[in-house]
């Protein structure tokens, strides 16, 4: 048996679908208030109280959503932050060194970029009521 077909054996209640769809737009309104002041993407992503907000929810709602396609949405936006919080300490790290501070620079917009396609194709799938990919 695939993920996939176990992430889907079973339907998800009505509020929980909304209350994924509520943490999507959590982690989306964070990342266009990135988009929007002087901070990166990712550290509005990482600092912001809706993102913090979205992921203490998923922690506490994804034992509902297991058995669901709900499941590996839930998964999706756990990873997506604790990736993004991973990368973002590598690029401080960097920043230590002279020769680290362009890469870190660079390292933190991609990362933001990535945060942001995370966001955008998760929630784009959840509208399709799809499970996200393994």
């Amino acid at each position: 048996m695939t993920e996939n077909t176990i992430a889907t054996s079973k339907a998800p209640a009505d509020g929980l679908v909304t209350l994924t769809h509520v943490i999507y737009g959590l982690h989306a309104f964070t990342v266009v208030t990135g988009l929007l002041t002087p901070m990166f993407i990712v550290t509005a992503f990482l600092t912001g109280w809706p993102s913090i907000l979205a992921v203490i929810l998923n922690y506490i709602k994804r034992n509902e959503a297991s058995g669901t396609y709900l499941e590996s949405h839930f998964r999706w936006q756990i990873r997506t932050f604790w990736f993004a919080l991973l990368w973002v300490l590598i690029g401080w790290a960097l920043v230590f060194t002279l020769v680290g501070i362009p890469i870190a620079f660079v390292l933190a917009m991609g990362v933001g970029v990535w945060v942001l396609y995370r966001v955008a194709r998760g929630w784009l799938t959840l509208n399709d009521k799809q499970p996200m990919p393994g």
